[in-house]
């Protein structure tokens, strides 16, 4: 079954009780209204997003592809105990929130529905090694920027330096080099396609869209991994990466 008004309805509804007794009381509608239609887009999503990355998590289920509608009040300052958004995420691993590898998602709120690939939160050790890609002008960089350039639909977010620090790049250079963090954004308030059986066929189009976009931010991730096993061998030894003469 599509999403539907009563997917929205519940998340706010329930964000407004915030009352885990409210909660209990209406869970099937939150199967019904929630759960299921996120099931059958992972599903409906899947064959695609495998042609993409054969390594991405597919399961259909909360804590693997979906999000969980609670929230760990552990570390935050807002006590409230539910969301009012969920989303799903086709990501390598086993941990949704992880910063090691680029993701791409799908998430629903009130105001409409965003999709589009990259990082909650990329590390630091990560962004340093895409941008020497960039300044290498690596064959998966090209092709990356190539695709962004050619597209309309989606949007290059994340933190940027509060000072330029590479303003002598050109801007196909630069707004990559100057973000603290990366992805690769879409957002829309079309209720009807939200609502509609044609969502998986609209998200596919994006997603392949994105696709060298995605094969390249990947690349820098695995470059980043191999980096770190370089960095931890040398401080098993003894030898500090920072002294060394790399000339």
């Amino acid at each position: 079954m599509p999403f539907s008004k009563q997917t929205l309805d519940f998340l706010i509804e329930n964000r407004l009780h915030d009352s885990r007794e409210w909660f209990g009381q209406h869970k099937n509608s939150y199967n019904r209204f929630v759960i299921t239609p996120f099931k059958e887009l992972v599903a409906a999503l899947t064959p695609t997003m495998l042609k993409l990355d054969d390594q991405f998590t597919t399961e259909p289920r909360v804590d693997r592809t979906i999000s969980r509608v609670w929230r760990d009040t552990r570390y935050s300052h807002d006590p409230a105990l539910y969301r009012d958004n969920m989303w799903l995420i086709f990501k390598r691993g086993d941990r949704m929130h992880g910063s090691d590898y680029p993701g791409c998602y799908f998430e629903i709120s009130a105001q409409g529905f965003v999709y589009g690939c990259g990082f909650y939160h990329a590390s630091t050790g990560y962004m340093n090694t895409l941008r020497s890609l960039v300044l290498a002008e690596d064959p998966a960089f090209s092709a990356a920027q190539k695709a962004f350039s050619r597209q309309k639909v989606f949007v290059m977010e994340g933190e940027c330096y509060k000072r330029p620090h590479f303003a002598d790049k050109p801007p196909a250079q630069s707004q990559w080099l100057e973000r603290r963090n990366i992805s690769f954004n879409a957002r829309c308030t079309d209720f009807d396609l939200l609502f509609s059986d044609h969502l998986a066929e609209h998200l596919i189009a994006g997603f392949q869209k994105l696709a060298p976009i995605y094969r390249f931010l990947l690349h820098a991730a695995t470059q980043e991994l191999q980096n770190q096993a370089a960095r931890n061998a040398q401080q098993a030894r003894g030898i500090d990466p920072h002294d060394m003469d790399w000339d």
